[in-house]
């Protein structure tokens, strides 16, 4: 529940496992399980789109549309991604990489419908972030944090062929609304590796 809204069961996991094959010829599908196995969520990513959107659905024959993640920039290493409720057209947020930033370690931003901040996602420590750019094969680990607190964990898996993620939501009304959590793992599945 959010601020006296339901939200659609699927956002209610604390675990999620966002999956991605590193090698495919058109597009990109994303895989979204809860913590038994269950495939929660589904995207595809078409290619050469100039602006990136992305759309999330209850399942991969895409008939029930849940989120709509998209910028307005074209190749920017510090876009801002909209976050909208596809089935209420709600505006979530934002979510911003910070992109000079991001050199030495990803961060990102999440903001509120206002534009404020409210929270940061961020690598959980600058050695392992700097070993990862050298080293593609080293595992990232993040940390959501908000008002002065861990409130998520997401940890990469070692898999050269397909890269996967572990949302671990810590709360059950974490101050990140869940929508924003999920929206950041599917743009780390789309995007982190490819910037670098």
């Amino acid at each position: 529940m959010v601020e006296g809204k339901v939200l659609d069961s699927a956002f209610l996991e604390k675990q999620y496992l966002f999956r991605r094959k590193v090698f495919t010829l058109l597009g990109k599908a994303f895989h979204v399980y809860d913590d038994r196995g269950n495939l929660v969520f589904y995207s595809r990513q078409k290619p050469f789109k100039l602006r990136e959107d992305f759309r999330v659905y209850s399942d991969q024959t895409r008939s029930k549309e849940l989120l709509i993640i998209k910028t307005p920039q074209i190749f920017d290493i510090s876009a801002v991604y909209g976050v909208q409720d596809a089935t209420t057209g709600e505006v979530v947020g934002a979510i911003k990489r910070m992109g000079f930033k991001s050199i030495l370690k990803d961060e990102w931003i999440f903001m509120s419908t206002e534009g404020c901040e409210i929270g940061k996602l961020t690598e959980a420590s600058l050695a392992g972030a700097l070993f990862s750019r050298f080293v593609n094969f080293i595992p990232q680990q993040y940390v959501v944090l908000a008002e002065g607190r861990e409130v998520a964990r997401i940890n990469q898996h070692f898999n050269p062929f397909i890269l996967k993620y572990t949302l671990t939501i810590a709360e059950e009304a974490p101050p990140i609304d869940r929508r924003l959590l999920i929206a950041a793992g599917i743009l780390l599945s789309g995007i982190e590796r490819r910037q670098k």
